[in-house]
């Protein structure tokens, strides 16, 4: 039995991604990594709070843990553990303002977004949810339930084709494909069968088909892996923007902006570039994890 997300506990974030993480929580589809909406939710002085709390229940501890070192990131991270009635819930990536004892509502001000050695250059800052059974060790790594979304996420076709809107050292933002009706619904990438795809295609080993596809999965039509229920493991293949490898795509559920996310740590893109993203078999795949 999985762990269902309701509409009101995405409801303080712009996007979401259950698979786009090399870590084993992600892999086997028992985390969630949680973007807030800017703005969501006053604070107690008055502004607006970066981290919204993703479930409603009472604190039970917060802790400092260690994180990769990376030259971005501090070495440390934090672990917030909050009793929702039903589950414990396991928060990283937020410096808590909030303390044992303190009683939740969803939404509410728990402390700020902070950065960790667990995320990758070109991840944005966001906060990891797992939820696990209360007689689970709370503590440990692994042992946390699988997460289903009680929500309908739409599937946006794409043709491959983009212009650049955004560019970092490690990543080109397009903008296609466009979301069809920004703050209203979540909608991802379709597959060519429907399906939304999540995760880091293919530099992640896995990732996601939401909606269900089983058995071959398919984008611009080129088999990029298969399903077994939500689970994709992907296929060999390498990613080309404009002829030029790159590390991969970025894939996640969204309801403000879509657009295509180039991973692409080795190519330069510029703002305004046309960019064609295509496809294709390699006996030599990125894989970051």
């Amino acid at each position: 039995m999985a762990a269902t997300l309701s509409p009101e506990t995405l409801s303080p974030y712009r996007r979401f991604s259950l698979y786009n993480s090399p870590y084993t929580a992600h892999d086997r589809g028992c985390a969630i990594d949680l973007y807030p909406i800017p703005g969501f939710g006053p604070t107690t002085d008055g502004t607006h709070s970066p981290a919204p709390s993703p479930v409603a229940g009472e604190v039970l501890d917060t802790r400092t843990v260690r994180a990769p070192s990376k030259p971005y990131a501090p070495d440390h991270d934090h672990l917030v553990l909050v009793d929702t009635g039903e589950h414990v819930a396991r928060i990283l990536h937020v410096e808590p303002a909030v303390e044992a004892g303190d009683v939740l509502e969803i939404g509410e001000h728990m402390g700020r977004l902070v950065r960790a050695g667990f995320f990758a250059p070109w991840v944005d800052n966001h906060m990891h949810l797992e939820l696990r059974d209360p007689t689970a060790d709370p503590y440990r790594a692994s042992g946390s339930e699988r997460l289903a979304v009680d929500i309908d996420v739409e599937g946006i076709e794409w043709n491959g084709s983009g212009t650049v809107v955004e560019t970092d050292d490690t990543y080109a933002v397009l903008d296609s494909p466009t979301h069809p009706a920004p703050g209203e619904r979540f909608v991802g990438l379709a597959s060519d069968g429907g399906a939304v795809l999540d995760g880091g295609l293919v530099h992640y080993a896995g990732g996601g088909a939401l909606g269900g596809e089983e058995g071959s999965v398919s984008l611009f039509g080129q088999q990029v892996g298969s399903a077994s229920g939500r689970d994709i493991r992907w296929n060999a293949l390498e990613i080309l923007a404009n002829d030029e490898r790159i590390t991969g795509l970025s894939l996640f559920c969204a309801r403000d902006t879509l657009g295509a996310k180039l991973v692409c740590p080795d190519r330069e893109f510029a703002v305004g570039e046309r960019v064609q993203v295509e496809l294709r078999p390699s006996d030599d795949p990125v894989r970051l994890g």
